[in-house]
């Protein structure tokens, strides 16, 4: 049982990534960039006011801590109930005014380490005074490790998050001071949103601002590459090649990457219409010898065949040279076959101009079928072809020559009982004539150039069974002057030839 193959988990391919193109890369270093740069701007911004805003409130806390000592030095001795709001202090007897409170601040103030307590207050935005939670002061002598002066700290109460800061009096009284971060907090967060929203403002103009400069500094490159694709799509294999066009003397100024890149464009392109040029005159020079001897040896040929003809009707000829004289005839026959096919490729590689009518594919399929039957019994042929005519436009006896081809060379390259498949069918607007054998297949090798001229599946043989080495050259040659292709597909017990002709109107 055939079992499907599996792929090697270390040879099966992997998938490739999509390279983004250079203006995209370009694009995102200088945005990636951008933000980097005003990612630190925004992070020691940030820093550096909160440091002068921290060191601010702390000043301010200090300040208001002198003002709450000071109202708790000029205060009545007796005070108020212990945990009470209490009103503001009333002004001491040496006639000085006592400190307002500010909006927000506390006051927390004890006697001793296990005294009672005697004002714990705090004071709104609108002024009110409130009495500070027993938590929160629980809070505060968590915050506070031990009394006595000390630097600023932070803690965090129901009514917000304050920094407090404590006042020994030296008598057993402890002055607990607070001011709210909440402003603090506010400014820091109107400057990371400003912060913010200018630098995706700078990343969104640098996206469309380098972009644009990016595409207009790399549209030379554009040119450069359109015309290099241009020259790529040029058929450069045969014929006459024009390559005219150029990158623009503004784009090839040295020194730039885009006038760098111009130039070199611009110097292949030299080399290869020179080259181009030079193998045209060979080709050229080639053809013209082919045609010349070609037709210098017509004459001579037909010489030799009337020759062998008359000796043949003439003189007394033994056994030994009747032989020769056929010999003789089918080896002029050959060669005379050998001239005309050269002469056929000159003519086809020189476009000259060809009868050309309407002709019914089909007709010619089966006159050419029934000469192959009759030259090639040990060849089975099979063949199919529509009740409806094929036309296609062309020179009935180029076309019937490909077909005659294709046929003779299956016959030749497989063992005799091989059957030959021939079929004819319309498809997308064109004819297509298949042309297909179960023999050994063709080397795989030598498929690359089984079109080329002087070509054989047996290198080591030389016009054996006739064969030249020009029978799929010239059914190519055809093919392709009709506007049409031929492909060929071979495996061992399988050879395809496929011959695709525009109808007539398509």
């Amino acid at each position: 049982m055939n079992t499907p193959a599996r792929s090697h988990p270390e040879t099966a391919p992997r998938p490739r990534r999509r390279r983004r193109d250079l203006r995209t890369t370009l694009v995102a270093v200088l945005v990636a960039t951008v933000a980097v740069v005003c990612l630190a701007v925004g992070i020691v911004t940030h820093a550096s006011l909160r440091t002068q805003l921290d060191a601010e409130l702390d000043a301010q806390l200090h300040r208001a801590a002198d003002r709450a000592v000071d109202r708790v030095q000029h205060a009545a001795p007796d005070g108020g109930p212990a945990g009470a709001p209490e009103p503001l202090p009333s002004p001491p007897s040496d006639g000085t005014s006592t400190p307002e409170p500010e909006s927000g601040e506390f006051e927390l103030t004890a006697h001793g380490e296990d005294e009672e307590l005697l004002k714990a207050v705090w004071r709104d935005p609108e002024g009110t005074v409130h009495a500070l939670s027993a938590e929160d002061v629980t809070v505060l002598e968590e915050a506070l490790d031990e009394r006595g002066d000390g630097p600023p700290t932070t803690a965090p109460l129901s009514i917000g998050t304050y920094r407090v800061v404590a006042r020994d009096l030296g008598d057993g009284t402890l002055v607990v001071t607070g001011l709210p971060t909440d402003r603090m907090r506010s400014t820091l967060l109107r400057l990371d949103l400003t912060l913010l929203g200018a630098g995706a403002a700078a990343l969104v103009v640098t996206g469309i601002g380098g972009s644009s400069i990016i595409r207009r500094t790399l549209r030379p490159l554009d040119g450069v590459a359109q015309l290099a694709s241009e020259v790529a799509r040029t058929p450069l294999e045969h014929g006459s090649v024009s390559l005219e066009r150029r990158v623009p003397a503004a784009h090839t100024v040295p020194g730039t990457e885009v006038g760098d890149v111009g130039r070199a464009l611009n110097h292949l392109l030299d080399n290869v219409e020179g080259a181009i040029e030079v193998r045209q005159h060979s080709e050229e020079a080639m053809r013209r010898f082919i045609a010349d001897a070609s037709h210098e040896l017509r004459t001579p040929l037909t010489a030799i065949r009337g020759y062998a003809e008359m000796l043949r009707l003439t003189e007394d000829l033994g056994e030994r040279g009747l032989q020769s004289i056929d010999r003789l005839e089918v080896q002029s026959a050959r060669m005379t076959a050998l001239v005309e096919d050269l002469l056929l490729l000159t003519r086809l590689d020189e476009h000259e101009p060809r009868p050309e009518e309407d002709v019914d594919l089909g007709e010619i399929v089966m006159e050419s079928v029934m000469d192959a039957r009759a030259a090639g019994g040990d060849h089975p042929v099979d063949v199919r072809v529509p009740d409806d005519p094929v036309v296609v436009p062309g020179d009935p006896r180029q076309l019937t020559q490909i077909l005659v081809n294709l046929l003779s060379n299956a016959r030749k390259h497989t063992p005799a009982g091989t059957g030959i498949d021939v079929r004819l069918r319309e498809a997308d607007g064109r004819a297509e004539l298949v042309v297909a054998d179960a023999g050994p297949g063709i080397d795989p090798g030598l498929v690359p150039e089984v079109f080329s001229r002087f070509t054989r599946a047996d290198r080591a043989r030389s016009g054996a069974e006739g064969t030249t080495g020009l029978g799929l050259s010239i059914a190519r040659a055809i093919t392709e002057a009709h506007g049409g292709t031929i492909d060929l597909a071979s495996r061992p017990g399988r050879t395809v030839f496929t011959v695709s002709l525009p109808l007539v109107g398509a």
